[in-house]
């Protein structure tokens, strides 16, 4: 009579291998998921940092905005405001800003006048034959002495002028805006004042 082979261990140990398996390829699949998670989560607050760079405003102006005009002129000539960096923003080449001006008859794209902006001996009367300059940079850092640097730096400011048509005459109402490299347009609405004198603050 034969003996009945008793296969209890080997049933255990097969069992065993199998849970072993499972348990690995949990672990795999597991580390597979946290992985993907953590990618999409990271490119989530990638998309949410990119976005509100792009939605806010990264140039604020500083201060008032002052029209400029010949002795006796019916017109403004030009329009003078300081520009700084908002809260949190990097550095940008300003050079690079789109500016345009509008009004009720007249739409102008301002174009930046690399001629005369900043020199290291400008002459504070002078004008923008066409266009916009930087007429000067305040609060620099004196390691930088470079006066075609064109970047604008957080804590630095800039001031501008820019050329206007001749229909900025009394009471009329126009908008300046301006698109930098990143961020949303920064606008400026003000109202040309009923007499104009050489140097007026616009409202």
């Amino acid at each position: 009579m034969m003996k009945r082979r008793n296969d209890n261990a080997f049933t255990g140990l097969e069992a065993a291998i199998v849970l072993i398996a499972f348990v690995v390829v949990a672990a795999v699949f597991s580390y597979v998921m946290l992985g993907a998670g953590f990618f999409t989560a990271q490119k989530s607050q990638e998309v949410v940092h990119t976005g509100i760079g792009q939605a806010s405003s990264s140039i604020e102006v500083v201060g008032d905005v002052y029209g400029i005009a010949q002795t006796g002129a019916t017109y403004l000539d030009t329009v003078r405001f300081s520009i700084g960096l908002t809260s949190g923003m990097s550095p940008m080449n300003i050079s690079a800003m789109r500016v345009h001006y509008t009004d009720a008859t007249a739409r102008h794209q301002i174009t930046f006048n690399n001629d005369k902006s900043v020199t290291a001996t400008l002459i504070d009367g002078e004008t923008p034959d066409t266009g916009w300059v930087i007429k000067r940079v305040e609060n620099r850092d004196t390691a930088i002495n470079e006066p075609k640097d064109r970047v604008l730096r957080p804590g630095e400011k800039f001031l501008l002028e820019m050329k206007v048509p001749t229909s900025a005459t009394p009471n009329t109402r126009f908008t300046i805006t301006m698109q930098p490299e990143v961020g949303a347009l920064t606008t400026i609405i003000r109202t040309v004042p009923a007499s104009i004198y050489p140097v007026n603050v616009l409202r």
